[in-house]
């Protein structure tokens, strides 16, 4: 699978054509070609500030929001790489709180893209690499990495240490990828998926996670026990409860914490990750009140978030349009948590080929008034047949979004989910580019 990004600036788009063109080896999978290329450019992924390292299935990327606001409410200068991009590549990087310039970024990605002459590496290596440079040679207080698929064999596992790690929420995604048959690895699905995750832990580190079932619980404790990191797991170690605030306890005492403004019950969840990890790490010192000021502050777009006024919005009428870019299981049940609440929905959905439907359709069954199927920009999506078995909603097709939404009658709010790709369209078509 390959990342499609487009620039205006003609220097970044040349080297995004030479990233594009790039792909991971058939049955190559490892941290060799990686560590190979770091090693080529001055080994960037040991000279970087305290990294807080964060992995999961949902969840991880709230989470890295989370730390970075909170850090940032301290007066800190934090390094953020987060991922997929919605709308620009340059998301994927931020310096010091600032997306990646366009200069810097063409000039990285030729750099790391000349040295990996030779190596075949692959998009998310290359771009791995970018940023463990660009974190390397501008200073900063802290650096908040999010990984990509997995862990274990994610690239930003070369790291040889952190100041913490962490673990969000543990289900089943990217099977094909993370569940790929190799010995020596727990054969359970989800044991399997937590044993990926987990495998970011790093001897002396505390590795701070959520509570999972019994298979997941165990499969993260063997592996810390194996690296020999310092496990911190939910409702053992430390624990929150959530009400109309965050009621968060631990070894040390105990903390009353605002609800985020990001909706939904899941962020107030990942939340209180963020500030676990904060807690069981001795890098820096962080204060109480700029935990909650870090949560209030956070935004994090496409994850069940309410659209502003503009172009796209305006088709919907007075209507709420909530954008969300799940597409597993663990997505739809929190996005229907959220939307019990709320008025019934239209759904618009454009999801990739490779997900299933049923994901997002069944936890919205009771939820969803209609069914309009959109394409995944650039990818390869479901057809609205592929959806049919799945709904008793009749589903309808079109070209686009703006399209969809016009032809919706006036009941009810707006859904529009399934895919990040998609989110990032609606986003660009919205005017609501992230910065």
């Amino acid at each position: 699978m390959k990342d499609f990004a487009i620039s205006e600036n003609a220097d970044v788009q040349a080297q995004l054509d030479r990233l594009g063109a790039l792909s991971l080896p058939s049955g190559r999978l490892g941290l060799d070609t990686v560590r190979e290329l770091c090693a080529r450019l001055g080994n960037p992924q040991d000279q970087l500030p305290p990294v807080f390292h964060v992995a999961g299935t949902n969840g991880k990327g709230s989470t890295c929001t989370y730390l970075r606001y909170i850090l940032e409410a301290q007066g800190l200068t934090v390094h953020s790489a987060t991922k997929p991009h919605l709308v620009r590549y340059n998301e994927r990087i931020r310096i010091s709180g600032e997306l990646i310039a366009d200069e810097l970024l063409a000039s990285l990605l030729k750099e790391v893209l000349d040295a990996g002459e030779g190596l075949e590496p692959s998009f998310f290596e290359v771009t791995t690499v970018a940023t463990f440079l660009a974190y390397a040679r501008t200073p900063a207080d802290a650096c908040v990495l999010e990984t990509g698929l997995g862990g274990r064999l994610d690239a930003t596992n070369v790291m040889p240490t952190a100041a913490v790690c962490g673990i969000a929420t543990l289900g089943l995604d990217h099977e094909a990828f993370l569940l790929a048959p190799e010995e020596g690895v727990p054969t359970e699905p989800l044991a399997r998926i937590a044993f990926e995750k987990a495998s970011i832990a790093k001897p002396g580190v505390p590795l701070v996670t959520m509570a999972y079932p019994q298979v997941a619980a165990d499969s993260v404790a063997q592996t810390a026990r194996r690296i020999g990191a310092p496990l911190m797991m939910r409702e053992r170690d430390w624990n929150a409860q959530i009400s109309d605030t965050i009621q968060y306890n631990d070894a040390t005492g105990t903390l009353t914490l605002p609800l985020p403004a990001l909706p939904g019950e899941h962020q107030a969840e990942n939340a209180a990750l963020a500030v676990a990890m904060i807690r069981h790490q001795s890098a820096l010192a962080i204060s109480p009140e700029a935990m909650r000021n870090g949560i209030v502050a956070a935004r994090w777009p496409a994850r069940l978030q309410r659209l502003g006024a503009g172009p796209l919005t305006d088709l919907a009428g007075t209507r709420t349009v909530w954008l969300d870019g799940g597409h597993n299981p663990d997505a739809g049940h929190a996005i229907a948590r959220h939307l019990a609440s709320q008025p019934p929905v239209h759904l618009i959905m454009g999801m990739l080929a490779n997900k299933d439907p049923s994901a997002i359709l069944a936890p919205l069954a009771d939820r969803a008034l209609s069914l309009s199927v959109v394409p995944a920009p650039g990818h390869e999506a479901h057809r609205p047949e592929d959806f049919a078995p799945f709904t008793g909603l009749p589903v309808r097709s079109f070209g686009t979004v703006p399209e969809a939404l016009a032809a919706l009658p006036s009941d009810g709010d707006v859904l529009i989910a399934g895919s990040l790709y998609l989110a990032g369209e609606v986003l660009r078509l919205n005017n609501e580019i992230p910065d």
